[in-house]
């Protein structure tokens, strides 16, 4: 592998503000479908994983017909009927420039289907920024390395030269299995509390503090 400088960024809770959609969506869907519903903190620790983890994680009980109803019902929430808006965070835009500035390789790798991802990079006009991206279409869910090490593969980048900045425990515990480094943020879904348990190398609490990070 050459030498090479990559930030890889989770997408919900860590570049846009959509962990209460996330909620949001899930509650209403569950609702519909007379299925239990968890409360925040449940949907909260879940997100990050892929769609069939999540639903795995949180209610186990489902069959596969009921799995695609909620499956369909949740997606349909998210993309079409909840309200609750889903902007960027504050300095998300400027940070992800700044780092292209200064001949950085970006990436996604999220808990998002390929088809979500590929939507949310158009609206936000972000696409253009990032070279390479995962998703759970191409590779096994967080906290699996896989994606980590496609990236890093793809572009020809040592993993302990390649940096995962997430704001969930799945982030960070990815990061460590692929022998990157972990940055975690504070503004997500996850307390700072909780991701010092995967012991990354730092904690933002906004998008700009990566830059000290990486400084």
């Amino acid at each position: 592998m050459t030498p090479c400088q990559m930030v890889i960024f989770d997408w919900d809770g860590t570049l846009m503000d959509s962990v209460d959609r996330i909620v949001d969506s899930w509650q209403r869907a569950a609702t519909e479908l007379a299925l239990r519903v968890p409360d925040g903190d449940e949907i909260r620790s879940i997100i990050g994983l892929s769609i069939d983890a999540a639903i795995e994680a949180l209610t186990p009980e489902l069959d596969s017909q009921q799995n695609q109803a909620f499956q369909f019902q949740y997606r349909d929430w998210y993309m079409n009927r909840s309200q609750v808006a889903t902007p960027l965070f504050e300095g998300a835009e400027e940070l992800l420039h700044t780092l292209k500035q200064r001949g950085y390789q970006l990436a996604v790798a999220t808990g998002k289907g390929r088809p979500g991802l590929e939507r949310v990079l158009a609206q936000s006009g972000l696409g253009a920024l990032f070279d390479a991206s995962r998703t759970p279409t191409e590779a096994a869910s967080k906290p699996n390395p896989e994606m980590i090490l496609q990236l890093c593969q793809q572009m020809r980048c040592d993993p302990a030269a390649a940096v995962m900045v997430g704001d969930a425990l799945f982030d960070l515990e990815m990061a460590n299995r692929a022998g990157a480094v972990g940055v975690g943020v504070s503004y997500g879904a996850s307390s700072a509390a909780k991701l010092q348990q995967a012991a990354p190398k730092a904690i933002i609490h906004h998008p700009m503090e990566l830059m000290d990070v990486l400084s």
